[in-house]
């Protein structure tokens, strides 16, 4: 029992070693720190902590010479690019959720057949908490999400006067015509949202303010799904949903946040357009800003 638990404490090298089938070569990531937003605890959010990754990867014996060639070979570089490009996606609650993702990353290299992947928290206490799965080739994490054809969708901004406008189901007829997904975002109501001392929570307050809005929006039509998740998202769209982004989650999850404020909705939406990578923005009732994706605005008095 001792020797188990020593085992289970070990280094994954160790423990790669000590359950191998098969003669395996293997390169090692060790003592790998980086500072990350992470946690699924309220206080965890805004604040960097340190996270410690250990990472070995079984890879296929190499036949005949390499020749001292970097292509040749699975290079440590991808592991730490794997690490780093989870890390950019979004923002993370679970160490479980990283561990599989960077697995699943570093098995689509052609060379890696196991991998092991050890991550701990350093800064949750006089202690460290982590997690440490094991990932071979041919096991699925997300059962192949990532191989789904995730659709561009219309992003389609209502001003409060497009909102309440007779108008409104026409504009949602002729914008789903062409059965391009389509989400609609709004700003929040014509109501006084609480005062919150703290720049976080007034933040969240003003978030759910507009996600208040769209479940008004969501009464008027009931076409119109309200949706938190880019998992919802994904799924509406390819399911030929029309849905309305409550964006609390996706905001404050984002890896990379808006400049924009919950009070400047518009822009909001523009950047929530720009990371859903937006066949275009349509502004029904203000003007379209700049962006990287096409936008278009519409007119009180005009059809789509």
């Amino acid at each position: 029992m001792t020797d188990d638990i020593s085992l289970a404490f070990a280094h994954p090298a160790e423990r790669a070693a000590a359950s191998a089938t098969q003669p395996c070569d293997r390169i090692s990531l060790r003592d790998y720190i980086v500072e990350v937003e992470i946690g699924a605890f309220q206080q965890e959010r805004g604040h960097l902590q340190r996270v410690r990754f250990n990472v070995v990867v079984e890879v296929a014996p190499q036949t005949g010479e390499i020749d001292d060639d970097v292509d040749r070979i699975l290079s440590y570089d991808k592991v730490t690019e794997a690490i780093g490009a989870e890390l950019g996606e979004e923002r993370i609650n679970l160490l479980e959720t990283l561990a599989a993702r960077v697995a699943e990353r570093i098995l689509r290299e052609p060379q890696a057949l196991r991998v092991f992947v050890r991550i701990e928290k350093l800064d949750r206490g006089p202690f460290s908490l982590g997690v440490e799965i094991v990932r071979a080739r041919g096991e699925v994490a997300r059962k192949g999400q990532d191989h789904v054809q995730v659709p561009h969708p219309r992003v389609v901004y209502l001003t409060k006067e497009a909102m309440s406008s007779d108008k409104l189901s026409a504009w949602i007829d002729a914008l789903s015509a062409d059965k391009t997904p389509l989400v609609l975002c709004v700003g929040a109501a014509n109501i006084v949202a609480p005062k919150a001392g703290a720049a976080l929570a007034q933040r969240r307050i003003d978030l759910l303010a507009i996600e208040q809005n769209a479940w008004v929006l969501a009464a008027r039509d009931a076409r119109c799904i309200v949706v938190e998740t880019r998992t919802e998202l994904d799924w509406a769209m390819r399911n030929g949903e029309i849905t309305v982004w409550a964006p609390s989650k996706i905001v404050l999850d984002a890896a990379h946040r808006p400049s924009a404020s919950p009070k400047e909705p518009l822009a909001l939406a523009g950047w929530f357009a720009e990371e859903m990578k937006a066949q275009e923005l349509v502004v029904v009732g203000a003007e379209a800003p700049l962006l990287t994706v096409p936008s278009r605005s519409i007119a009180l008095d005009e059809t789509a």
